[in-house]
């Protein structure tokens, strides 16, 4: 029979401190659904580029749309409008959650920050070297970034399978894992794959930048403000060369991350509300509506509740279920059109298959515990509290399915059509194996685990 949750934890979940202060579970959360959006997404699109509708759905995404005010106008095509439009809002939030973790997370203190930090360099390095010496030389080279990243939602939709056979730190620890895998993917298409800067535009966004530091700095936190600011940010990143994408984190790095009441003041202030609320009910009990006086203070509670929030969170909160149910989804089903053919494995189109996938499902996984274990083993820095190393292992090889991000890369780095194919077929084979192997290393480890356990009850 499934536990039911007492009536604390009932109580505790609708209370405004949860929602302000339980930021990283909302987000595991959050990723962890939003996985099955993106397996649905993915499969659509792998329907219908594999049937007689896959010339349709190309030529719908190639439309020309447009938006226009007065003499200016932009204008791309609907692919184009999903990956440097909507995914700039995608790295928005990418941008949002590595400066939350920076300040109040997993990256705030050094020692603590330092594993997650090793881990992903490994995980990053290892795939994006073995990619290069499968393709060396050849004209699929260029996307040696592309087994580098880490798709959370996956990964934390695998480990949410697993319910309680799977610690919670393992689940802290490879979230923080996959956002400095965001971070490095970032700094890789700002530096790899950017071409012909239009430097008029370029400083244009990066003056609107420093107005942004600006407007923080002299503590408005309108957040009307940093959406406005934010957009002609990414029109001039646009225009520049400079993927628009990258804007997307710029910005969030001015959004203001201090709240303009303490949590101890916030407490004070909610538990007099709330006794005021409770001294306007009459002695036989409060009445179906509240009374003018209660009204009064509900708005009061209201009001300390935004307070206490920052503009960081209160974006962060917005933001992620559009991105997790919409955005990320609607990316899958533009850019999942993986033609299930032997095409992709002939000619120039083998290496980057065969590079892609030795990557992601060796690489990730070999790269990243073999960092952490010299991490550890230095003394630099310990595994989290309750995980063991063969747990680390399945989430190294979770950390290979890189779906989302290194379809990302690689839409960037490949214009050739055969070689993008190639490397769609590589990522899809990469990050199915990723799974299943991520799974079944973790499923073994929790059972071989209880096994122990009651052994251990037994002999006792």
């Amino acid at each position: 029979m499934p536990r039911r949750p007492n009536a604390l934890a009932r109580h505790w979940r609708d209370t405004p401190l949860a929602r302000v202060f339980s930021p990283m579970q909302r987000f595991v959360h959050a990723e962890a659904s939003s996985g099955l959006s993106l397996i649905g997404a993915t499969l659509v699109a792998l329907t219908l580029a594999n049937s007689p509708l896959a010339a349709g759905y190309a030529a719908v995404l190639q439309l020309e749309l447009g938006v226009s005010l007065g003499p200016l106008g932009l204008q791309m095509s609907l692919l184009h409008w999903v990956n440097d439009g909507l995914m700039a809002l995608f790295f928005f939030l990418v941008g949002l959650e590595l400066k939350r973790e920076v300040l109040v997370g997993e990256l705030a203190h050094p020692r603590q920050a330092l594993l997650p930090v090793v881990a992903a360099l490994g995980g990053a390095t290892l795939p994006a070297l073995l990619y290069v010496a499968v393709n060396r030389g050849g004209p699929g080279a260029v996307g040696w970034g592309v087994p580098m990243a880490t798709d959370i939602a996956f990964a934390l939709g695998v480990l949410t399978l697993l319910g309680r056979r799977v610690p919670w730190a393992l689940k802290v620890f490879l979230t923080a894992v996959a956002v400095i895998d965001d971070l490095f993917a970032v700094l890789v298409i700002a530096l790899f794959y950017t071409n012909g800067l239009n430097f008029g535009a370029l400083g244009i966004g990066l003056g609107v930048l420093a107005l942004l530091a600006v407007v923080n700095r002299l503590g408005i936190r309108t957040l009307t403000v940093y959406v406005v600011l934010g957009f002609i940010v990414w029109i001039a990143f646009l225009e520049s060369g400079v993927h628009a994408t990258i804007a997307g984190v710029l910005v969030a790095f001015t959004i203001p991350a201090r709240n303009r009441i303490a949590p101890a003041t916030f407490l004070d202030q909610a538990r007099q509300l709330l006794a005021q609320f409770h001294a306007g009910c009459p002695p036989d009990g409060c009445a179906l509506q509240p009374n003018a006086s209660q009204a009064s203070t509900v708005l009061a509670l209201e009001a300390a509740c935004v307070a206490v929030q920052s503009p960081l969170q209160q974006l962060e909160a917005r933001l992620q279920p559009w991105v997790a149910f919409g955005i990320m989804p609607l990316f899958a089903l533009a850019n999942a059109d993986i033609a299930l053919t032997a095409e992709g494995l002939r000619g120039a189109g083998q290496p980057v298959v065969l590079g892609v996938v030795v990557g992601l499902v060796l690489g990730k996984p070999i790269g990243l515990f073999v960092s952490t274990w010299l991490a550890v083993r230095l003394g630099l820095a310990h595994l989290p509290e309750g995980v063991r190393w063969r747990q680390l292992g399945g989430a190294g090889c979770l950390a290979g399915m890189g779906f989302t991000m290194s379809l990302f890369i690689a839409t960037l780095g490949f214009t050739e059509p055969l070689l993008l194919a190639a490397a769609k077929l590589g990522i899809l084979v990469a990050s199915v194996t990723a799974g299943i192997l991520g799974y079944g290393v973790l499923w073994l480890v929790a059972t071989r685990l209880e096994d122990g356990a009651i052994q251990g009850f037994q002999n006792y």
